[in-house]
Parts: structure tokens; sequence; C-alpha cells
């Protein structure tokens, strides 16, 4: 009796070590290829890290960049561990993950010397969800204003010249979205809507791809709504800036059909943005 009793007991602890090892593999929330991650010394997990990169093993690389993150937080393989995390998840295109973990780095280390790299990194980032002038924007307006700080905060600092270039090239978008809602207004002889488009453009994004239809929009707007003299002022300026332009051909030629040609009134809006544009700024 009693060793059927022992034998009954040994069972029972097979069958309740079967059933725990089933569980964790079964339960949703625990992973067992990640148990035992945290045993290594972040010196280490760093070190694995750094080697998953290098052989393009960039899920495995976050994993181990995450783990030194959690388990030694604040520290120096922290720190590290949270730039080389920013930038791996960047390239695994989980870019609200790297937003995430790059503004984090900033508000921790604003004085590190990896902080011009993962402000430049969010920069990318934003600049990576650029999409079509058809589209929303936003993505523009935040890469502007994350590369600007790299300028602002980092003159110094290598990234500066791709910084300049990526704002050259979301301005472009931005001045291209009003372009295309002015041309939507156009389209529909709604004058005074795409004229206030296409003056955003003027004004605000002077030098841009998109300031010789601009200008050349404002002659054809204002010329059909009969304000001739700022279609004038308009072609004047356009003239002025951009004489063997396209734009500036058939804008003469339209301000020809009615008898009219380029004058400048200088106490107009135009003639003060041509002057800004005169002056490269």
């Amino acid at each position: 009796m009693m060793k059927t009793a022992r034998a009954l007991f040994a069972s029972l602890l097979v069958l309740s070590a079967g059933a725990s090892i089933s569980g964790c593999q079964s339960d949703p929330d625990i992973d067992i290829t990640k148990l035992g991650l945290e045993t290594d010394p972040p010196d280490v997990l760093y070190t694995q890290g750094l080697a998953n990169m290098k052989a393009g093993n960039m899920a495995e690389a976050a994993r181990k960049f995450d783990a030194i993150d959690r388990e030694n937080p604040f520290s120096e393989w922290a720190r590290k561990a949270l730039v080389m995390s920013t930038f791996v998840k960047y390239r695994q295109g989980r870019l609200d993950d790297a937003l995430a973990s790059g503004n984090r780095y900033m508000s921790q280390y604003p004085k590190s010397q990896d902080a011009a790299y993962v402000q430049y990194l969010i920069g990318l980032t934003y600049s990576k969800q650029i999409v079509d002038v058809t589209q929303d924007q936003r993505a523009s307006a935040k890469t502007i204003e994350a590369m600007q700080a790299v300028i602002d905060n980092y003159p110094n600092s290598e990234y500066v010249d791709d910084a300049q270039a990526k704002i050259r090239f979301a301005r472009d978008q931005l001045a291209g979205k009003e372009m295309q809602i002015g041309r939507y207004y156009m389209e529909r002889k709604e004058y005074l809507a795409a004229i206030s488009r296409f003056r955003i453009v003027v004004e605000k994004y002077p030098n841009t791809n998109q300031i010789e239809e601009a200008l050349a929009r404002l002659v054809e707007a204002y010329y059909a709504m009969g304000i001739v003299d700022e279609a004038q002022t308009a072609a004047a300026v356009l003239g002025h800036n951009y004489p063997d332009s396209q734009w500036y051909a058939d804008s003469y030629k339209l301000l020809q059909t009615g008898g009219a040609e380029p004058r400048e009134n200088k106490g107009s809006w135009i003639a003060a943005a041509g002057k800004k544009l005169l002056l490269g700024s």
C-alpha cells in the first residue's frame, strides 16, 4: 500500500511538471525563447546585439538592446543600447517604435555624445514617412522640425548638411501641397481661394521648386478676376527672378492677349515678396 502511494505521488509530480511546461508554451504572454536573456551582463548583450546587426538579424539585435534598457535602466549601457535600439527599429521599418525610443533618448540624454545622431535619426524617421503631395503632409512638417533641431542644437555635427537637404525636400513637399490645392480651386474658378494658396507658397516657401509656377498661377488668377495690376506685378517678379522660365513666357503671353505687359506695382504684397526672392531668403 505504501509503495502504491509513493508511485501515485511520483506520477502526480510528473503530470504537474508536464502541465507547467505545456502552460508556458501555450501562454501567449510568455515566450520561452526569451527566458534567461536577463542573465547575461549588459556588455555581453550589447556585443551580441552588434553581432546580430552585422549578421543582418535586426529583430534579434533589437531584442538584445531592449533587454539591456529594460534590465539596466539609466546605466551607461542602457544609454548606448537605446541609441542602437532606435537605429535598429528605424532599419526594420518600425517607425513608431523608433520615434518612441528616439524621443525618450532625447528627453533623458539631450547633452550626450550621441544626442546629435539620435535627433538626426528622429528626422530620418519622419522623412521616411513623407508621402505624395496629394496626401497629408504632416510628416514633412515633422521632418523640418526634427532636422532644424539638429541644425540649431548641434551645428557642428556631421549631420547638418543632410539635415538641410531633408528640410529642403520637406519644404518642397509642403509647397507642393499648397499648389495642389490651389490648382484644384483654379479648375473650379474659385480664384480667391486659389490665390490664398499660391500666396502661401510665394511668402512662406519662396526657395522651393514650386515658386515659378506659383507666381505664374497668380498671374493667371488675378488676370481672370480682372485685377490686371496684380497680374502684371506677379509677372514682373517672375521675370526678374526667372527670365528664362517657361512659366514666365506663358505669363507674358497671357498678359499680351489683353494688351498688357509685366509691370511691378511697388505697393503690392507680391512686390514685397519679390524682394525676398532677390535677396535669396
